[in-house]
C-alpha cells in the first residue's frame, strides 16, 4: 500500500503545487489504484508519474469546490483514450452527478467503460473483500467529508512446525489447511485450522480528511491511523482567517493527530502565500504538538508497511 500526492495546494495552482489529488496505490493489494479528488490538471500531474489510468477505478471526491474536481472530465476522457475499460465508481457529495454528466454531454466525450457515481453519507460507504471505507462529514461551508480507509485483518501465519510436530509433512495439504477451517486427511483425521494458525495480521489504516475547520471530535474519527493526511492551510498565527474560510492549521491538524493517536500526520492543502522558506516553520509548529508530522509535495510518495 502507498500513497502519493499530485496535487498539495490549495485554491489555485502555484508554481510549486498543483491543485488536489492523491492516489492511494493498492495494486499488491487488490489490482487497483484509489484517486481521492482530482483538481485541476491532475493528468498533467500523472504524466510525471508511473501512474496508469486505466488502474483507477475508484474516486472519493471530498466536496465540490473546484480545485477538488475541475480535473475530473478531463481525466476521465484521457482514461478512455488510454485503453480504460474497467468500470469507474465516484462517490462524492450530492451534485457531483450532475457536474459530470453535464461536462461530458456538453463536450461530446463518450466513454469506452462505464461509470458509476455514487453520493456519499456519513458511515459505511464501500466494504469489499479487502477493505472497508467510512466517510464523516466535516465543516468547510458547503458539503464536505473526510474517508478511513481500513484494510480488514489477515489470517495469521500457518505454524508448520506445529504441523510437523503433528506428523504433517510439507506438501501441498499446506496449503488447504490454512485455507479452510477444516481438512479430513487420507487417514481420516480432521484438522482444524484454528489449531495450526498464528494470530490474525492486523490491517492497515489511512485517513484523508477533505477541507474542514478544526473540529475536536475528528480524533475519535481518526483514531489509531497508521497515516492521517489532514489540510494545513494556513499558520498557526492565521487561526482567526483558517476558522473564517472554513480550514485548519498547523496546529490544529497536529491537535487531531495526537488525539487520535495516529502513527504519522502528512500536512497537505497547503496555501500560496508559503513558499519553500516557509515549511520548516510550519512543520515546526505542528511538531510542537505531534512530532511524527510531515508536509506533502507534489508527487511525494510514502509506503504505509504492513502491520505484524
Amino acid at each position: 500500500m502507498k500513497i502519493q500526492f499530485l496535487g498539495t495546494g490549495s485554491g489555485v495552482p502555484s508554481k510549486e503545487r498543483n491543485v488536489s489529488s492523491i492516489v492511494l496505490d493498492l495494486l499488491q493489494e487488490q489490482g487497483n489504484m484509489w484517486m481521492f479528488d482530482c483538481g485541476e490538471a491532475t493528468q498533467h500531474q500523472i504524466l510525471q508519474t508511473t501512474i496508469k489510468p486505466r488502474k483507477v477505478e475508484r474516486i472519493f471526491i471530498t466536496h465540490l469546490h473546484g480545485d477538488h474536481i475541475y480535473g475530473l472530465p478531463g481525466f476521465l476522457s484521457s482514461r478512455s483514450f488510454q485503453n480504460g475499460e474497467t468500470p469507474v465508481t465516484i462517490t462524492g457529495p450530492k451534485g457531483l452527478k450532475e457536474y459530470i454528466e453535464t461536462s461530458l454531454t456538453v463536450s461530446g466525450t463518450k466513454l469506452k467503460y462505464p461509470l458509476i457515481v455514487e453520493e456519499v453519507f456519513e458511515g459505511l460507504i464501500f466494504e469489499n473483500d479487502h477493505f472497508r471505507v467510512f466517510a464523516k462529514k466535516l465543516d468547510h461551508g458547503l458539503e464536505s467529508y473526510g474517508f478511513r480507509i481500513e484494510e480488514k485483518d489477515k489470517p495469521g501465519q500457518l505454524q508448520t512446525d506445529k504441523l510437523q510436530q503433528a506428523g504433517i509433512e510439507p506438501g501441498p495439504i499446506y496449503q488447504q489447511i490454512k485455507q479452510n477451517e477444516k481438512v479430513t486427511l487420507t487417514n481420516g483425521q480432521t484438522i482444524y485450522r484454528s489449531d495450526f494458525i498464528g494470530p490474525d495480521k492486523p490491517g492497515r489504516k489511512v485517513t484523508i480528511l477533505g477541507d474542514t475547520r478544526f473540529i475536536p471530535s475528528l480524533s475519535s474519527f481518526v483514531r489509531g491511523s497508521d497515516l492521517l493526511v489532514h489540510e494545513a492551510t494556513f499558520e498557526h498565527e492565521h487561526e482567526n482567517m483558517a476558522y473564517t474560510y472554513f480550514h485548519s492549521t498547523t496546529k490544529q491538524a497536529a491537535t487531531i493527530a495526537k488525539n487520535g493517536e495516529v502513527r504519522r500526520l502528512i500536512l497537505t492543502h497547503l496555501s500560496s502565500r508559503y513558499q519553500e522558506e516557509n515549511y520548516q516553520q510550519l512543520i515546526d509548529e505542528a511538531q510542537e504538538i505531534f512530532d511524527q508530522t510531515s508536509i506533502a509535495y507534489d508527487f511525494y510518495e510514502t509506503e504505509i508497511p504492513a502491520k505484524g
